[in-house]
């Protein structure tokens, strides 16, 4: 525990919950956890490329459950998703908005690097779930499940901190009161924090200056609106976010007016938690049918 000095969360209780994230017992029960911090230092698969944080959390993920696999195998299975860095604009947006892979990209690799063995289901955690996060989360680790977090990092920044510029996924190998321990890179993270990053639309903020430097009159802004079959980049009005963005650097500056700091785009991605598990299993059998998380109705009060 000397990894995270004064937290000593992984012995604290919690209560379980059901797999729906209802409370089953009454009583406190420790948190879970698949590794221990030593054993997630030693163990754990580093980025192992470009968006590639997917294909690393699978990799880590069938680790676990006892199939070792290449990091690159892993990246071409899970079909990572590059930047087009060098396109223009409108096709630059594009691939960011795509850019890594999806939990279903994640899913299907991790199917196809176990032949077929490892099967995994993803829960939504956007719109807002009635559930307990930490709870359900040692609930399922405790049965042996394997989580992955799908997570929009653009929220919860603290005050004074840049906002990243990518969602995330992370293998979360524990779980316990007010806490949530995952790598790439290693860390624990408060429960309510995690949830914010976990319950997001699928959107993605790009800065500024990645907007600016790639613009130029001749872009084709209206393919963003008009070729695009995602009806969303239409109704975020992604080519007029870019216009007035535009038009703010030609004006003179006045002074009190902020510039905007990004463009909203879609994102491929959903917020959530996908749990993998061995198929051939009473595990991978309960998955299969385990009923998505219920959505909040206006008086739940959950707390995180």
């Amino acid at each position: 525990m000397a990894l995270f000095p004064g937290i000593l969360l992984g012995m604290k209780a919690v209560r379980e919950s059901s797999p729906d994230g209802r409370e089953a017992d009454p009583g406190p029960v420790p948190g879970a956890m698949l590794w221990s911090l030593q054993e997630a230092l030693e163990r754990q698969t580093l980025q192992i490329g470009a968006s590639a944080c997917g294909a690393t959390a699978v990799t880590d993920v069938l680790r676990i459950l006892d199939t070792e696999v290449e990091p690159q195998d892993a990246d071409r299975c899970v079909q990572t998703r590059l930047r087009r860095n060098d396109a223009p604009l409108p096709d630059y947006l594009v691939s960011r908005s795509q850019a890594g892979a999806t939990h279903a990209q994640l899913i299907s690799g991790a199917e196809q690097l176990s032949q077929g063995k490892v099967l995994g289901r993803f829960f939504h955690l956007h719109p807002r779930r009635r559930v307990r996060l930490v709870s359900w989360l040692v609930s399922w680790i405790r049965r042996g499940a394997v989580p992955v977090a799908t997570m929009n990092l653009q929220l919860a920044v603290p005050p004074g901190h840049e906002v990243p510029d990518a969602w995330h996924h992370q293998l979360i190998f524990g779980a316990a009161a007010n806490a949530v321990f995952m790598t790439n890179p290693l860390d624990v993270v408060t429960e309510d924090k995690v949830h914010q990053r976990l319950c997001s639309d699928s959107v993605l903020l790009i800065r500024r200056q990645d907007v600016l430097q790639r613009w130029m009159p001749s872009c084709p802004l209206s393919a963003l609106s008009q070729e695009q079959s995602d009806p969303r980049w239409r109704d975020l009005d992604v080519e007029g976010q870019v216009k007035r963005m535009v038009l703010e650097e030609e004006e003179e500056e006045e002074e009190g007016r902020p510039k905007s700091s990004h463009i909203v785009i879609p994102a491929a991605y959903s917020s959530g938690v996908t749990l993998f598990a061995v198929r051939d299993s009473d595990l991978g059998r309960e998955l299969l049918s385990a009923p998505q998380l219920p959505l909040l109705e206006r008086t739940d009060h959950l707390g995180p």
